[in-house]
């Protein structure tokens, strides 16, 4: 019997209003000059006006900064941007607010404050990063859970692939959770960050890692994502239906800890070669990705299925799997996401550096079931 650590030890502030304590917050955690890590887009949402009421808007550029560099998939660039204002504010902890690129970044930009001009695709030669500024991370979407996770997904300069930066140091110390900030992000994004915390669900439980914790985490996540997901499409301002999917974000992201599978592997590259959304492309290989795990493991969605509710604890393995694979490409053609790759500008000359990037990523050594780099290309086949 191998040994297996569990921790999930990241505060958690949840509630439509719980912005409101950030000050409060930070003062406990000796945070008085923060830099506060986005993005263009969310600077002028709703979410940054409320967070600047907080804040005390007189006071911007004072008291507390902002960045705003950052893009969607955020780039090694962004980063080293950010850890820079950081430098230049002497700022004393960081708030990131946003979707994953932003957390993401602000988690990153961090370390690069701690050490200025590391080399980022040296990041695993490191074991102590010790010393990082306090993170308060505060989620706008509902789909990568970034705000819990030990890991920054940033693009490098030098190759243009995504590097995984996972280190536990990097964990913020606290995490707001107000559906409140959700309710302005449309329905598009709402369904492919949704669709992106599902796959964090389905893939962690279904990898062969020992971790009964995540196991249990990752279903409820699969059940109030199946739940909450189409209600908060069809109305944005369903905070109870907001609130959950953001915890069943945090559920999947937290989950992850276990491992991931061949979807991220495909996804990865859809992002940093084609741009594609990180979710939209996860939500698009999901249901292939499924189907070839289930024709080499037999039975492998059935408690997925039951966390959906659908009636499969009496059918075969295969008819367990084949129902639960139709409810949820059903499922996310119903909020939209059942298109090709094709038709979001994925071409034919794109599949060699696809397949190869995506062969690199190590999302698919955990998967479910072993992965070829022939695989890989056949999936990318079957859905483009």
């Amino acid at each position: 019997m191998s040994l297996t650590a569990f921790s999930f030890p990241t505060r958690t502030l949840y509630g439509a209003g719980a912005l409101a304590e950030l000050p409060a917050a930070l003062v406990k955690l000796g945070v008085h000059r923060p830099l506060v890590v986005t993005d263009g887009g969310l600077v002028k949402t709703d979410a940054f006006a409320q967070l600047a009421a907080v804040m005390g808007a007189d006071n911007q550029g004072k008291t507390w900064f902002v960045f705003d560099g950052v893009h969607p998939n955020p780039v090694e660039e962004d980063v080293r941007q950010a850890a820079a204002a950081l430098r230049d504010h002497q700022c004393d902890g960081v708030i990131a607010i946003g979707g994953g690129s932003p957390l993401d970044a602000g988690k990153a930009a961090r370390l690069l404050a701690l050490r200025p001009g590391y080399d980022l695709s040296k990041f695993y030669e490191e074991s102590d990063w010790s010393g990082l500024l306090p993170l308060v991370a505060i989620p706008t979407t509902a789909g990568t859970g970034s705000e819990v996770g030990r890991s920054s997904v940033i693009t490098l300069d030098a190759t243009h692939r995504k590097a995984v930066l996972f280190n536990p140091e990097m964990l913020a110390k606290l995490v707001i959770l107000d559906p409140a900030l959700t309710v302005g992000l449309p329905p598009h994004l709402t369904a492919a960050t949704g669709a992106d915390a599902l796959t964090h669900c389905i893939e962690s439980f279904t990898c062969p890692s020992f971790h009964p914790m995540c196991d249990g985490i990752a279903l409820e996540g699969v059940r109030l994502i199946f739940e909450a997901l189409p209600k908060a499409y069809r109305d944005g301002k369903d905070l109870e239906a907001r609130g959950h999917m953001l915890v069943a974000a945090a559920m999947g992201a937290v989950a992850f800890q276990k491992d991931l599978g061949v979807v991220h592997s495909l996804a990865h590259p859809l992002s940093s070669i084609c741009g594609m959304h990180h979710g939209l492309a996860n939500a698009l290989c999901l249901v292939a990705s499924m189907r070839f795990c289930s024709a080499r493991r037999l039975g492998i969605y059935r408690r997925v299925g039951q966390a959906a509710g659908l009636e499969v604890v009496k059918l075969s393995d295969v008819e367990a799997d084949q129902v639960t694979i139709a409810f949820v490409e059903s499922f996310l053609a119903g909020l939209g996401l059942n298109k090709k790759l094709s038709q979001h500008g994925v071409r034919p000359e794109h599949l060699d550096a696809l397949v190869a990037q995506a062969w690199e990523d190590p999302c698919h050594r955990t998967n479910a079931v072993p992965v070829t780099i022939e695989d890989l290309r056949a999936l990318y086949l079957e859905v483009l």
